[in-house]
C-alpha cells in the first residue's frame, strides 16, 4: 500500500472518532434536558414550586391606606338582639347593639356606585358589613350581579325599598308595597326574606312598622353615626361608642367631589382604628 493511501485512510478513520465523539456528547446534553424536564417544578418552570417558595407577607391593608391590618373582632354574643322578635310581629326598631365590645358595624345604602375596587378591598381587607339595597338604583348598570359577589363574601343584604320615597309620606298601602315589593325581589333573588329593613332617610311612622313586620321584617335598622368624606358625624357624642351602626352609601367621585369610594372607606376606617376599634358583622349580633 502506498504511503499516501495509508495516510488518507487514518485521517479518514480519525474524522469518524471525531464525529462518534461529539454525537455522544450532543447525545448526552439532550437525555440530561429531556430529565430534568421531567422534574415537577424544577427551577426555572414557569410553575413555581410552591413547597419551596416562602408565603408573601400579608400587605393588603398598605395597599389600602391602613397603618395596620383590621383586628380581628370578638366572638359574637350566644344571646341575639332579634332572638324573641317573632316573624309577623312589630319589628324592633335598632340604632345601635347593646354591647361593651369595642366594636362598630359599618352598612352601606342605596347600591348607585358598582366600584370594582371597592370590591377588591372588601376582599381583600375580608371587611364585614351590611347592605340595605333600593331595587331601582340597585338595578342600574352593572345590575345586582356586583351586589351578589360582595354577597359572596360573607356580607348581608337587605331592604331599603323598591325606589327610595319618604315613606312617611305615603299611604299604609303605597309603604306596604314599597317594602314588601322589595321583601319579594329580594327573596327572589337569594332564596331567603330579609330580616333587616332600613326607611330611606330614616323617616318612617307607625304604618311602616306594620307594613314591615306583615312583610317579614323583624328589625328596622337607623344609625348614629354617618360616614363623610373624610370622616365620621356623630349623633349623640363626639366620637364611637360600642355597638354603634355606621350608615355610609355605595357613591362614587361624582357625588363625593371626586373621592372614590375606597378612598372615603379607608378614611372611615382609619378613623375606627385610631379610636381603638374594628369592624363586626351586623347578622352575628342581630
Amino acid at each position: 500500500m502506498s504511503p499516501s493511501v495509508s495516510g488518507r485512510r487514518l485521517r479518514a478513520a480519525a474524522l469518524a472518532s471525531a464525529a462518534l465523539l461529539l454525537t455522544g456528547l450532543l447525545s448526552g446534553c439532550s437525555g440530561s434536558s429531556s430529565a430534568r424536564d421531567k422534574k415537577p417544578h424544577a427551577a426555572g418552570s414557569s410553575a413555581p414550586a410552591a413547597s419551596t417558595t416562602p408565603a408573601a407577607p400579608d400587605d393588603a391593608y398598605r395597599r389600602w391606606g391602613l397603618d395596620k391590618p383590621l383586628a380581628a373582632p370578638p366572638a359574637p354574643p350566644a344571646t341575639k338582639l332579634l332572638q324573641d322578635v317573632r316573624p309577623g310581629g312589630t319589628p324592633r326598631t335598632v340604632r345601635r347593639i347593646p354591647t361593651q365590645d369595642k366594636v362598630v358595624f359599618v352598612t352601606f345604602d342605596d347600591g348607585a356606585e358598582k366600584d370594582p375596587e371597592f370590591l377588591k378591598m372588601a376582599k381583600d381587607l375580608k371587611l364585614p358589613f351590611t347592605m340595605f339595597l333600593t331595587d331601582s338604583i340597585s338595578r342600574a348598570g352593572s345590575g345586582y350581579g356586583y351586589f351578589d359577589q360582595l354577597r359572596a363574601l360573607g356580607n348581608g343584604v337587605d331592604n331599603h325599598t323598591l325606589t327610595h320615597p319618604d315613606l312617611r309620606t305615603l299611604s299604609a298601602d303605597a309603604q306596604r308595597r314599597e317594602i314588601c315589593g322589595q321583601q319579594d325581589a329580594l327573596e327572589k333573588r337569594l332564596g331567603t326574606r330579609p330580616a333587616l329593613f332600613r326607611p330611606p332617610y330614616g323617616n318612617y311612622n307607625d304604618a311602616t312598622l306594620t307594613a314591615a313586620g306583615g312583610c317579614g321584617v323583624r328589625a328596622l335598622v337607623l344609625w348614629e353615626v354617618t360616614m363623610q368624606i373624610n370622616d365620621m358625624r356623630y349623633a349623640q357624642s363626639d366620637k364611637l361608642r360600642p355597638g354603634d351602626i355606621v350608615l355610609a352609601h355605595f357613591r362614587g367621585p361624582q357625588e363625593l367631589k371626586g373621592t372614590s369610594m375606597t378612598r372615603m372607606v379607608t378614611n372611615m376606617l382609619r378613623s375606627i382604628q385610631r379610636q381603638g376599634y374594628t369592624v363586626a358583622r351586623l347578622e352575628d349580633y342581630l
